[in-house]
C-alpha cells in the first residue's frame, strides 16, 4: 500500500511539474501565409501591413535590402507597387512549424516592371520569378520576413 501511495505521489508530482502544453494555431498561421500572397498580389499596402508586427524585420536577399519596422516595410511595399504592374504571387507550397514560431513559402512572382530601379531598367515586359520566403511569427503575425 505504501508503495502504491509513493507511486501515486510521484506520478502526481511529475504531472503537475510538466510544462503546460502550448496550443498553437498552425492553421491560422497558414492562413496568414495565404494572405501574404493575396496582399502582395493586391498592390495595396493597407492589405499587407496588418499581417506584420510593428517591429518587423524584412529582408530581400536578392536586392540586398533590409527593412526594420512597419514604416520601412510600408515604404518598400509602396515602392514595389509603384514600380511593377500586374503583380501576382502564386503560392506553390507553404508550411508552418508545429511550434508556430516559423514558416516558409515557395512562390512564383509574375508582373511587369514599369519603372526603372537602380541597376534594373524597366522593360514593361511580363516576367516570372521563382522564389522562397522564410518567416518567423510573433502573436499570430509575421515578425521576420526573409525573401
Amino acid at each position: 500500500m505504501r508503495r502504491m501511495l509513493l507511486l501515486a505521489a510521484t506520478m502526481l508530482a511529475l504531472v503537475s511539474a510538466a510544462p503546460a502544453a502550448r496550443s498553437t494555431d498552425t492553421h491560422g498561421l497558414q492562413r496568414v501565409l495565404d494572405q501574404w500572397a493575396v496582399a502582395w498580389s493586391s498592390s495595396e499596402v493597407e492589405k499587407l501591413l496588418p499581417l506584420f508586427t510593428d517591429n518587423v524585420d524584412s529582408e530581400d536577399v536578392t536586392l540586398a535590402l533590409a527593412n526594420h519596422g512597419s514604416k520601412a516595410l510600408q515604404d518598400f511595399a509602396a515602392a514595389t507597387f509603384g514600380s511593377f504592374a500586374d503583380i501576382k504571387f502564386e503560392l506553390k507550397s507553404r508550411l508552418v512549424a508545429a511550434d508556430g514560431e516559423r514558416g516558409a513559402m515557395e512562390w512564383v512572382w509574375r508582373g511587369r516592371q514599369t519603372k526603372d530601379l537602380p541597376g534594373l531598367p524597366a522593360t514593361n515586359k511580363p516576367f516570372e520569378v521563382r522564389g522562397a520566403t522564410v518567416v518567423e511569427f510573433t502573436n499570430g503575425k509575421i515578425s521576420r520576413n526573409s525573401d
